[in-house]
């Protein structure tokens, strides 16, 4: 079963680097990544560029319409038109079965600001020891997590080290 995680970068480069960490923990088997996609806000723009990982496209991967969509709701909603926006909000409830509801909105939206990067990930297994070995003094903050309470709780701890 994949997992999506959000994680937040105090640093526009950081998701990226991430990523670039997590295909070299692929590369040695230690995670399995399915898909991605980096949101990168630089402090001088006003909205945030993001990029899908398409190489990383594997059974169970995401399309790029619902990247699009998921980061229209979470970057562009106020500036679309009323047609648009009916639209948008009309998809997001069905989002709702997947764990993305108006709290993960609010939430991403309030932490992913200019200045900041984050990293959406839909992976199926990990090391976790390993991964944390690798990430071990990055400012990183897990945003959202699918996984169950227990498990949510066990990558907070790896993380917080």
């Amino acid at each position: 079963m994949a997992n999506l995680t959000v994680w937040k970068f105090e640093d526009p480069n950081g998701a990226e680097a991430a990523l670039v960490t997590l295909v070299d923990l692929q590369k040695q088997g230690l995670i399995q990544l399915q898909d991605g996609a980096v949101v990168r806000w630089d402090d001088h723009r006003k909205k945030p560029k993001t990029t899908q990982m398409h190489n990383l496209a594997g059974i169970g991967a995401m399309s790029g319409a619902f990247w699009g969509m998921l980061f229209g709701l979470l970057f562009f909603v106020p500036l679309l038109g009323a047609a648009m926006g009916a639209a948008v909000g009309a998809m997001s409830g069905s989002m709702a079965d997947i764990g993305i509801d108006d709290e993960f909105v609010k939430e991403i939206r309030a932490k992913v600001t200019p200045g900041t990067s984050a990293l959406f990930l839909l992976s199926a297994s990990g090391v976790r020891d390993r991964i944390a070995e690798a990430f071990a003094g990055t400012p990183v903050e897990l945003l959202h997590t699918n996984f169950s309470s227990e498990e949510e709780a066990k990558l907070r701890e790896v993380f917080e080290a």
